[in-house]
């Protein structure tokens, strides 16, 4: 029943009176069968996944909670079960971290409502099943000046912390000055939000003096009916004559750019409905001042609608967080600027709005981001035609994809040779201490006094197992020029040997031979490799490396949503320690690579 009650998705719903009765109902029937910590930690777990955690030691609840766990005080059983939940979660997220070849991170800051000032980071990796693994790694207060020197310092010490100094970490941020500075200073290749360069280009469009008059029209009306109820309830009865959908007006949020498209958008679609409700004599008599838009200011908000288009897709399309992103950057920044070329029968409007767009857009990755943008979109197999580049840039591309990959399979071999030298270093050792009728049955045995952890001492011995295995099995059939030359001409035939480079090469050119991946919905380029990766071992490594990189920072940014549901009213005094906490918490224990056991 608790395992029903856990993994079910309605829970994520459920209000705070639902909760109470899930806890008196439904956990202590276990009170005979489970210890008083199980329970605690198990109604933790529960409460983690839905960001209730401090609602426990507050109100109703904390009655409950004591006739579960038998606690004279939830918040002391809170203030011990939380960090130890938290460290065991953090070992799991260690160990998925320590699994991947190459590891990016997302940075942003934000204020909290007792204006504590964050910087939430997060990690982001292929899994060895070409998955998109992506974690929330911390949430600390900053409480020094958001400079480049002091989020330096803090970018180096969560690489130390969470062990990520050779995964090569990569970092995507937003535009701002400090960000680029502190990515140089940690010695980090940047990545500039791709979501955010939109925003940015767009907002330069809305700024306009015709754009902005006409926003500021709608926007008086969508306010208008949000604050009216009468006004409010004419529109629906407007919506219902006119056989329209009842969709709510929208208001725009200065901060997001397409929240001014789709106010525009909402309002041309319920426009015939807006028009009849303000000529209505229930909202007239009450408010005379409102009007409703001329036939030109009509014409004028279709136009902006259209001309921004381009702009929402390609948003929207970016803040995709399962399947790769980087790689899409450069096809997409391409595409804009293409489409957003003016014409002929265009507007003086749309014409002003695609020029300030494309202005924007052009002086944007100009630098050695462009290099690497375009390696990341000749890697997947939608992109890999690279046809906004010339012929001789496709060609330099490409050599480039070659000479990495080829740098990349010799790394892996030059740290191959060196584990297989331990190993053997390892079995010599062993060797001299064992009697010489010793099978290996005696690795098997343990030594009582030894500290070493259960399964890195299985592990140890099972590489110990198999290297006293190759070594026997060579002393009785094997030689040195066996070893040297064995692969090579056990067949029987010549066999050419192939360097790295020369590997590589093969492998790009069989690549650009096979037909693209179709760009449709759902359609994920790692579900690709998965299936291609034997065929392109070498490729396949460095598509790891690159894929992983998201192209925004949107995963930084969508933790503030969370952090709402947390830090409200009653709870503005959370501290620094167990905001970073709960909400490591909820965001970890939600994907499969972490897996706790209570």
């Amino acid at each position: 029943m608790l395992r029903y009650w856990h993994r079910s998705s309605s829970l994520r719903v459920l209000n705070q009176t639902k909760l109470r009765w899930i806890t008196f109902f439904h956990l202590p029937h276990l009170e005979l069968s489970a210890s008083q910590s199980q329970l605690c930690i198990l109604f933790l777990k529960i409460c983690a996944r839905t960001v209730w955690l401090k609602t426990l030691a507050s109100g109703g609840c904390y009655i409950h909670w004591s006739r579960v766990t038998r606690s004279r005080s939830a918040s002391t059983a809170l203030d011990t079960a939380v960090p130890k939940m938290y460290d065991q979660v953090k070992k799991a997220v260690k160990t998925s971290l320590n699994a991947a070849q190459k590891v990016a991170l997302t940075c942003d800051g934000w204020t909290s409502r007792a204006t504590e000032s964050y910087i939430t980071i997060t990690s982001h990796h292929i899994s060895n099943d070409w998955e998109m693994v992506t974690h929330v790694l911390q949430t600390r207060a900053m409480h020094e000046s958001h400079t480049g020197n002091n989020i330096a310092d803090l970018l180096k010490r969560a690489i130390e912390e969470w062990g990520l100094q050779d995964k090569d970490p990569v970092i995507v941020t937003d535009n701002a000055s400090n960000m680029s500075i502190a990515a140089d200073l940690a010695k980090m290749m940047h990545f500039k939000c791709f979501a955010h360069t939109l925003n940015l280009a767009s907002q330069r469009a809305l700024k306009l003096p015709a754009v902005q008059r006409l926003l500021g029209r709608v926007r008086r009306i969508t306010s208008f009916f949000r604050r009216s109820t009468i006004a409010s309830h004419v529109l629906k009865e407007k919506q219902k004559l006119l056989n329209l959908q009842q969709h709510k007006l929208q208001t725009d949020v200065v901060t997001r750019w397409n929240s001014a498209h789709d106010m525009l958008q909402r309002f041309l679609e319920q426009q015939p409905a807006v028009t009849a409700a303000l000529l209505s004599n229930e909202v007239r008599k009450n408010e005379k001042d409102i009007s409703t838009l001329s036939e030109a200011d009509i014409t004028a908000a279709e136009e902006v609608v259209y001309a921004m288009k381009p702009m929402k897709i390609a948003t929207v399309a970016m803040e995709e967080e399962k399947s790769p992103t980087l790689s899409a950057v450069a096809p997409v920044h391409a595409q804009l600027i293409q489409k957003l070329q003016e014409s002929p029968s265009d507007s003086n409007i749309t014409k002003e709005i695609k020029s300030v767009i494309c202005q924007d857009l052009k002086k944007r990755y100009l630098d050695e981001q462009r290099e690497t943008l375009h390696v990341c979109a000749a890697l997947d197999p939608r992109f890999k035609a690279l046809p906004f580049l010339s012929e001789d840039e496709r060609q330099a591309v490409y050599d480039r994809v070659i000479t990495e990959a080829a740098r990349i399979e010799e790394l892996f071999q030059q740290r191959g040779a060196e584990e297989d030298e331990t190993v053997k270093a390892e079995t010599q050792a062993d060797g001299e201490e064992e009697d010489e009728d010793a099978g290996p049955e005696v690795l098997d045995v343990k030594d009582e006094g030894s500290s070493q952890d259960p399964e890195e001492e299985d592990l140890k011995q099972s590489r110990s197992f198999a290297a006293v295995s190759r070594s026997k099995k060579r002393s009785r059939d094997s030689c040195d020029l066996a070893d040297l030359l064995g692969q090579t001409y056990a067949s029987g035939t010549a066999k050419k040997l192939k360097t790295p480079e020369n590997q590589a090469q093969e492998e790009m050119a069989r690549f650009e031979d096979t037909a693209p991946m179709p760009i449709i919905k759902g359609s994920n380029p790692l579900n690709w490799w998965k299936e291609h990766e034997c065929d392109f071992p070498l490729l396949s490594n460095l598509a790891k490396r690159y894929l992983c990189i998201p192209g925004t920072s949107v995963s930084s940014e969508r933790v503030f949503s969370t952090v709402g549901d947390i830090i409200t009213a009653q709870r503005s005094v959370l501290t620094p320690d167990h905001l970073d906490q709960i909400l490591f918490l909820n965001k970890n224990l939600k994907t499969k690579e972490v897996k706790y056991k209570y």
